[in-house]
């Protein structure tokens, strides 16, 4: 590899000679001829939606039975996206106008935004500085009268501390954001718990850049109680069991029949893909534990990671990522800036210093490429570009 001629993605693919794809791309799709076969009778059958019965050749079913069997879940739901998962999520439990539902400053926006969109009032509370997850203990001090749920994220690959949030907040529904930790798992008292299978719900996103991500978007709704799940079915399409018959006022939140039929063909490789992404990790690990101005991500040991990022602190991280720019090396900065000061979210009364970890993560945080076909040599470019940005 030349720096000249090559430019390494943040995450997917091999090296190309061209400008690097945008962060998070996904790599190779790896599928065969018989998926491509499915998607060509998807095609001719022009029926991308109407895939939600018993018919074998219905997709979206196919892939709800899946997922609900691999995480152990009773019902899994497939929808548009992580964001509508989120949102037909909130709808479900009630959530509203007037009500507070607890969450983390330290994510993606849907996972806030949802909680605005359907009225309701996100109230922001610190993060675990080792891990970046939400502080139970930050939830304990904020709930209220109103509150009224609580959305714990499964950040960069690793589980949050459940069994602590419900005891955080005994009784309230729990949304477990899981877009991010799909295949993830965590040990709870004694048993091994997937991502999405504990929580009131769990939810998935297939977006390309994720673990398991579709040619689009793509997101899944998990959970073990059956009256829930009848809602939730229910809300994803405009609110109606029966078409044109609707009990309530829903949302289009379906998955269509192609998105159903990739994340089907890549489902079985899921397991591997995140054992190399483990492994590439490990090697991460081994070769910055010698640098002062480098924190490698701490993983709990009751949690197995699938790494959808591999994230560090650094000193002086913007120079760095310049650093790693110019040699051709895709970073990304997950998040420049915590929810609680964004400027949509003004009307809260949020200012500098309300959630201190979170806004210390970020302003240190770099993600590095973690994909699983990174090959040696790129691994370990990446490792000798760091490691001479810090003068070793």
């Amino acid at each position: 590899m030349t720096r000249a001629s090559t430019k390494l993605a943040l995450d997917g693919g091999t090296p190309v000679r061209k400008e690097p794809i945008l962060p998070g791309w996904p790599g190779g799709l790896l599928i065969g001829a018989e998926e491509k076969a499915q998607v060509l009778e998807v095609l001719e059958s022009q029926s991308l939606y109407r895939h939600y019965g018993p018919h074998p050749r219905h997709k979206a079913a196919e892939l709800e039975q899946k997922f609900a069997a691999a995480i152990g879940a009773r019902h899994a739901l497939a929808v548009t996206s992580g964001t509508g998962a989120l949102l037909v999520g909130l709808a479900a439990l009630g959530v509203g106008p007037g009500d507070e539902v607890i969450t983390t400053p330290f994510t993606f926006f849907a996972t806030a935004g949802t909680v605005h969109n359907v009225g309701a009032t996100p109230v922001f509370v610190d993060i675990e500085p080792k891990t970046f997850n939400i502080s139970p203990d930050a939830i304990a001090a904020a709930v209220r009268p109103g509150t009224k749920a609580v959305i714990p994220v499964d950040l960069f690959g690793q589980m949050a501390a459940l069994e602590l949030v419900e005891k955080a907040a005994p009784g309230l529904p729990i949304i477990e954001d899981a877009a991010q930790s799909i295949g993830a798992e965590r040990r709870i008292g004694g048993k091994s718990v997937m991502a999405g299978e504990r929580a009131t719900i769990g939810t998935l996103s297939f977006f390309p850049s994720k673990n398991l991500g579709a040619y689009g978007d793509g997101g899944m709704m998990l959970t073990q109680d059956e009256r829930l799940a009848t809602r939730l079915k229910r809300l994803r399409v405009h609110g109606g069991a029966r078409t044109y018959f609707h009990d309530e006022v829903g949302y289009n939140s379906r998955l269509d029949a192609l998105q159903a039929v990739v994340l089907s063909a890549k489902l079985p490789r899921l397991e591997a893909w995140s054992a190399k992404r483990r492994a590439n990790a490990a090697y991460y690990d081994a070769a910055f534990a010698d640098l002062a101005d480098v924190q490698t991500p701490y993983v709990e040991r009751c949690n197995v990671s699938i790494f959808n990022q591999y994230t560090l602190r650094v000193a002086r991280r913007d120079d760095l990522q310049s650093f790693l720019k110019e040699r051709g090396i895709g970073t990304s900065i997950y998040y420049p800036l915590p929810l609680h000061l964004q400027p949509c979210f003004a009307y809260l009364g949020y200012k500098p210093g309300s959630c201190p970890e979170a806004e210390r993560a970020a302003a240190e945080v770099i993600s590095l490429p973690i994909f699983p076909e990174l090959t040696q040599s790129q691994l370990d470019e990446v490792i000798a570009a760091v490691r001479a940005f810090y003068g070793r």
